[in-house]
């Protein structure tokens, strides 16, 4: 996946960490691990998700407590991405020295919006737990459509 020329847009921060741009410009590896979705608009695919996330940041040595922010944090992206984007793309995690990352691709174009929820509402408290947990937090565009919504994680 190229993202290089597509405009980064930051929520949380004025845009991305350099280290978690250039992971994001490349593929796969050691520090990258990507899991693509076939079934984009299910929403089992939050638990996979949340086993993929364990499974990789515990082989990577990240630690617990960074491990439960990253299922956190994907958890939300990932129903955002069923819920608000016409379903789920992909999954890719990054890791940089103690540094994480993950990113999510949906296949809308519409920018994430953060709504004011109600104290008793159901819905509307993801993109704030996001902003709580990530260091920054925002989007872009990609070749071939769709978003890309990405959270640097200490």
């Amino acid at each position: 996946m190229t993202t290089s020329a597509a405009p980064w847009h930051a929520t949380k921060g004025t845009a991305p960490p350099a280290w978690l741009e250039d992971l994001l410009s490349g593929e796969p590896g050691e520090q990258v691990a990507l899991l693509e979705f076939t079934m984009p608009a299910d929403p089992a695919l939050v638990g996979s998700a949340r086993r993929f996330v364990r499974a990789t940041f515990t082989g990577w040595d990240s630690g617990e407590t960074a491990v439960f922010d990253a299922q956190l944090v994907v958890s939300e992206l990932i129903t955002n991405a069923i819920r608000h984007g016409g379903g789920a793309r992909s999954l890719r995690l990054m890791c940089s020295e103690r540094r994480l990352g993950c990113a999510v691709q949906d296949f809308s174009g519409a920018v994430p919006v953060a709504s004011t929820s109600g104290f008793l509402a159901e819905f509307g408290r993801g993109l704030p737990l996001i902003e709580a947990l990530a260091t920054a937090w925002g989007w872009l565009h990609p070749p071939g459509g769709g978003k890309l919504v990405w959270a640097a994680l200490a």
